[in-house]
């Protein structure tokens, strides 16, 4: 009798967790039928930057930096502006990134904290890699280990161009820069 209750046990458990996973398999299905899946959707989050940058830079204190005049190619995904007294340590901290239009990542990233920390959280491994003119203006190339930049000075605050566009796309961005 112990011999035939294990077994008609056993039967039980494998026959309910196939009924289990049936019933869970046919919820996943019909959720997949009423999820938008949409594959030819575009991905990116636009957001509106000007608003955030006009009252950013009545907080900065330094020369805060904003594109003016880019193509609608350029779609910015990110902006946020950090005071210094908000920011563990990391200054005043302007940040705006972009979808470029060869649909690579492009960020601004301003801050009053020492040039070399900046560069060192921005472009990891950034080695010099020669200049660009700019506006009249000499940028520093840095290419990193997974991305690239063009970094300023202006007052006190260094601007780094940073992301996975071409210098050139950089540039563009650097030119746009008001």
């Amino acid at each position: 009798m112990a011999g035939e209750s294990k077994r008609i046990r056993g039967r039980e458990t494998v026959r309910d967790m196939i009924l289990s996973m049936l019933a869970v398999g046919v919820v996943v299905w019909i959720g997949y039928l009423f999820l938008p899946h949409d594959a030819n959707s575009d991905p990116v989050h636009v957001v509106e930057y000007k608003v955030a940058a006009a009252s950013a830079k009545r907080g900065a204190p330094y020369q805060l930096l904003s594109p003016d005049g880019l193509s609608s190619q350029w779609r910015a995904t990110s902006v946020g502006y950090q005071p210094a007294a908000n920011s563990n340590g990391k200054g005043n901290a302007w940040h705006l990134g972009f979808v470029t239009p060869s649909g690579q990542y492009a960020a601004v990233e301003q801050s009053d904290v020492p040039r070399d920390a900046l560069l060192a959280d921005k472009v990891a491994g950034g080695k010099p890699d020669g200049t660009s003119e700019v506006a009249g203006q000499t940028w520093e190339r840095l290419q990193g280990e997974k991305s690239r930049a063009l970094t300023v000075q202006t007052g006190g605050a260094t601007t780094v161009l940073t992301g996975t566009a071409s210098y050139e796309e950089l540039a563009e961005l650097a030119q746009a820069l008001k």
